[in-house]
């Protein structure tokens, strides 16, 4: 009778691990090389939108400049906004249960699941150049895409209604200056709001000695911000 060979097991988890780092380690570093160029691109269409405009808003007293913060973060001041640009480190899988799963795209491929993520952020333009360390921004809109720069946007307004279909949107140097462009607007579309008088009606005497310094109480275009609370739109 033949004696059934029995694989090491050792040998076989060495070989399982090499399959991982050979597939799912290769195609995440992938993912994060590819985005490393969209945000390049998003970064000099950028520049390109910020002379267009400066060319037709003459008046000087309105903030039209980008500031880079390393190689991963861009800073766009526009009017009483800032727009942070960040581009987040890792590498996601959409979860098992979202429904993007069902469809023909990313069910003949399981690796068109793994995108990277551009985090746009807005802020108030003298929080940034004052320094107000307390003050608030808001996460407007998370761009995801993967390695064949298909994308979709969670986001804010029609950010989010626009681009939301992975399978057939496929990043391009014109849909990249349409989402810069759709972000400027949604962020010059808010104004400051007034933030409630309970909020206010207590402060230190830190504060008081700071105020004509710097006072340090917490202001924000929608205080308390949560990405699903606010289902505003514009066109």
């Amino acid at each position: 009778m033949k004696k059934k060979v029995t694989k090491n097991p050792i040998e076989a988890n060495r070989q399982q691990l090499v399959d991982i780092l050979l597939h799912k380690s290769a195609l995440k570093q992938d993912v994060a090389d590819d985005l490393e160029r969209v945000f390049s691109e998003l970064r000099s269409l950028i520049d390109t939108e910020m002379a267009a405009l400066k060319e037709a808003v003459t008046d000087e007293r309105v903030r039209l400049w980008v500031k880079d913060r390393g190689d991963h973060e861009f800073h766009v001041f526009i009017g009483s906004d800032v727009l942070v640009f960040n581009l987040h480190h890792n590498v996601f899988r959409l979860p098992d249960n979202n429904p993007l799963w069902g469809t023909s795209y990313f069910k003949a491929n399981p690796n068109n699941g793994y995108f990277g993520t551009i985090h746009v952020y807005n802020f108030l333009a003298e929080s940034m150049q004052q320094n107000r360390l307390d003050d608030v921004g808001n996460l407007i809109a998370r761009i995801f895409v993967n390695h064949e720069r298909h994308f979709f946007i969670e986001g804010k307004g029609s950010l989010g209604a626009t681009f939301n279909d992975p399978e057939h949107m496929l990043l391009s140097e014109q849909l990249l200056q349409l989402i810069a462009q759709m972000t400027f607007a949604y962020a010059l579309q808010f104004d400051l709001y007034i933030p409630p008088f309970e909020y206010m009606d207590n402060i230190s005497v830190g504060q008081i000695f700071l105020m004509g310094e710097q006072l340090k109480l917490k202001t924000g275009k929608r205080l308390g911000f949560k990405m699903s609370s606010d289902q505003a739109d514009f066109s």
